[in-house]
């Protein structure tokens, strides 16, 4: 029962659920009817839905069939009128047949004109576009074209900044055309173009500025300020702005730097043969104030492109090469002229570079060192100065017959003598020509060192101190080796060695006069503290005490050429009556030579006469003790005694004033008392008084003694052999013979005691 009434529910439930879907069906645009009717086929009662829908579908048809039947007789009236309508309507198409007939023939032309000005209406449209298009294009074109210009006439900036404002505003207006496509691509290489035009440009001003730099600096050491006006630096300016747009200016400053670098070094390599002209110098140092004046402009007119720190660098090599290449050259010069001018031309070098602000004090530094270099070469020049003058002087006092003459003499050398002024012309000074000469040439040489302290910011003490120290190597060093080469001379004679020693005395004088001649032109007292003192004095008594001892020696070698011509006949027996003739034209020489020491110092002289009467005696003293005279006579004694007389007499007849009385003689006391021992034969005197110190014989030495009595012996034996005439003669001389034995007996004693 339950199973009948639950088919019974689930017929009802199948009977509302195909109700549904026919409401659906009835009320569903047909396009969506699908998925309804699929939900039928998807049940199992399909067969029942067709009885339910054929049922609906009769239900409908019997409803449109009541409705029809409702409205039949208006349907067969509205048949009927629209049957009359269709013969109006005929008509109507007729009578507009006909009107458009004649409507289509009327407006024929109407049409055609229409036509026309459609055609002209479009042209006009397209037309107007195209104008349109052309204003927006033409600017793009003008300002490629203005681009083209200004690249041609190289205004590369101008060109740099059309090309921004072609790619940036004109050309994405225009963007979709061809040609703007054919633009766009070439922008890249219209930007290197003009990168490498611009950069072709610096490299023509680099290359510019090189081989131009000689004037630039020229003109910076004349006039110093507007020197770069020399210069068009706007290529450099233009590629600095074209590279800083393009992005690339760290690029653009190093290869500036790079390329200025290089340039440097080679305006500071200086030419090989640079020391032989001052012009060469003068090239070097304009080409390098040319280039460090272009690259100051450069720093001060740019943002950045150097910077001090490139340029202190570029200064520190700058310095290092300059002073090394001139201490290397400056050393190769040998003329202090051309040292001088050196000189003030690197005070203008380093005066022009510290006008832009560059540190020059080492330059300063450098031009002391040169200063050490320029006192060389003035010592030099100098030394042939007064050789020239040394070997031109005739060594003769000069003589004056004017009073013009007087003055102008005392004008050139600090002199005076009242009792030389108040003799009568002519008459002489008692120095030669050198003594002025030398004495200008010494104030010469010290005006020379100071110009070269000019410009050097010195102080008035260091100028002071660098001329006197100049000035005492010139005296002690060039002036002392002139004067010493004048009196070593081979050549030289006693006349021009007096005129040496009055001129070194007269010159020693006048170093007062040179002292306050530096103090008039440094204005440096010379009391002042470190004051350097001149040492001429030195020179001149150094130069006078060799030309004393030249004297000295030079009268020596005269005696002993006069002694050379000395013959005696040691074995005579003759008693001469007259002095040698050697001695005799010894004697006059001496004489002659010494009336020509009256201008020399006293003690000069005196020290003169006294030395070559020692010299004499001694040389006579030596040609009597001969070893190679083995024999002697008495006779020939009695001959060398009157020889040593006629000196003995010189002596006394005062050649040389302010000895005093038998001073001179002294010299010969040793020939004196040895020649009286021996013709006196006075030996009991001598044997008994020996060693006493009042003896008559004090300076007869007994190995003299015995010397000469050996001799004397020799002689005595020998003609005692040879003469045999008479038995008493020879008894006398036997007996002399013994005598002499026994004194020399005697002496050997004396002189055993003196070695024991």
């Amino acid at each position: 029962m339950e199973q009948g009434k639950m088919a019974e529910a689930e017929s009802l439930e199948t009977a509302a659920e195909h109700e549904r879907i026919l409401r659906e069906i009835e009320s569903t645009d047909t396009a969506c009817i699908g998925p309804t009717l699929r939900s039928v086929y998807d049940g199992e009662e399909h067969g029942r839905f067709m009885e339910k829908l054929e049922t609906r579908i009769r239900n409908h048809d019997r409803e449109i069939e009541k409705m029809c039947n409702f409205h039949y007789q208006g349907f067969v009236d509205s048949i009927t009128e629209l049957l009359k309508v269709r013969g109006e309507a005929q008509k109507l198409k007729n009578q507009v047949t006909d009107t458009n007939r004649k409507l289509q023939h009327e407006g024929k032309e109407l049409v055609i004109a229409m036509e026309e000005l459609k055609q002209c209406r479009l042209q006009q449209r397209n037309i107007s576009a195209t104008v349109d298009k052309l204003m927006l294009c033409l600017p793009v074109l003008e300002m490629y074209s203005k681009l083209r210009d200004q690249m041609k006439t190289k205004r590369h900036y101008p060109a740099l900044k059309t090309l921004e404002h072609l790619e940036h505003t004109y050309l994405p207006q225009v963007s979709h055309y061809r040609f703007c496509k054919v633009m766009v691509d070439n922008i890249p290489k219209l930007r290197e173009e003009i990168k490498d035009v611009s950069m072709s440009d610096l490299k023509d001003f680099l290359e510019s500025i090189r081989k131009h730099s000689d004037k630039i600096g020229e003109t910076a050491m004349k006039q110093v300020p507007g020197a770069q006006d020399l210069v068009d630096f706007s290529p450099v300016y233009r590629c600095l702005h074209i590279y800083s747009v393009l992005g690339a200016r760290e690029t653009f400053e190093n290869y500036y730097r790079k390329q200025r670098r290089k340039q440097a070094r080679l305006v500071l390599q200086p030419p090989s043969n640079m020391h032989e002209t001052l012009d060469g110098y003068r090239k070097y140092f304009n080409q390098i104030v040319g280039f460090f004046v272009v690259e100051d402009h450069i720093l001060h007119t740019t943002q950045g492109l150097v910077n001090r720190a490139y340029i202190d660098e570029l200064w520190e090599m700058a310095l290092s090469k300059t002073i090394a290449a001139l201490r290397t050259h400056s050393s190769y010069c040998s003329d202090p002229n051309l040292v001088l001018d050196l000189k003030n031309l690197i005070v203008l070098f380093a005066d022009t570079l510290q006008v832009y602000g560059f540190p020059v004090n080492q330059l300063f530094d450098m031009l002391l060192e040169i200063r050490d270099q320029y006192s060389e070469t003035l010592l030099k020049k100098w030394a042939g100065i007064f050789r020239n003058i040394l070997d031109s002087d005739n060594y003769s006092p000069i003589p004056v017959t004017s009073e013009e003459v007087y003055k102008k003499v005392v004008g050139q050398f600090p002199f005076q003598d009242i009792e030389l002024e108040k003799q009568p012309f002519p008459k002489k000074f008692p120095f030669s020509e050198f003594v002025p000469k030398v004495y200008n040439q010494i104030k010469e040489f010290i005006y020379a060192c100071l110009k070269f302290s000019e410009d050097l910011h010195l102080s008035s003490t260091e100028v002071d101190d660098m001329i006197r120290k100049s000035t005492n190597l010139l005296l002690t060093r060039t002036l002392s080796n002139s004067l010493q080469n004048v009196i070593k001379r081979k050549n030289i004679g006693l006349t021009e060695l007096v005129q040496i020693i009055i001129n070194t005395t007269h010159l020693e004088k006048s170093c007062k006069y040179l002292e306050e001649f530096i103090t008039n032109i440094t204005n440096v007292l010379p009391e002042t503290v470190h004051t350097t003192k001149l040492y001429g004095t030195t020179t001149f008594k150094d130069a006078r005490h060799a030309a004393e001892e030249e004297i000295y020696t030079n009268l020596n070698q005269k005696i002993d050429q006069f002694l050379q011509l000395a013959d005696y006949d040691w074995m005579t027996g003759d008693l001469g009556n007259k002095a040698s003739d050697y001695l005799v034209d010894l004697i006059a020489f001496l004489r002659s030579t010494f009336a020509v020491f009256t201008h020399l110092p006293g003690k000069v002289a005196q020290t003169a006469c006294m030395s070559a009467c020692k010299h004499l005696a001694t040389s006579l003293m030596q040609l009597l003790l001969e070893a190679e005279v083995r024999q002697l006579t008495l006779g020939a004694l009695q001959q060398f005694n009157l020889d040593v007389r006629e000196c003995e007499q010189f002596a006394r007849s005062g050649p040389v004033p302010g000895f005093q009385e038998d001073t001179l003689q002294l010299a010969f006391i040793d020939l004196r008392q040895l020649l009286d021992l021996f013709i006196q034969w006075d030996w009991s005197t001598y044997l008994a008084d020996y060693g006493q110190p009042n003896c008559k014989y004090l300076r007869v030495n007994p190995v003299t003694a015995l010397t000469l009595l050996e001799k004397i012996s020799r002689e005595m034996k020998d003609t005692s052999r040879k003469n045999n005439m008479f038995a008493q003669f020879r008894k006398n001389e036997r007996d002399k013979q013994k005598l002499i034995d026994t004194v020399a007996k005697q002496l050997r004693g004396l002189i055993s005691s003196h070695h024991s």
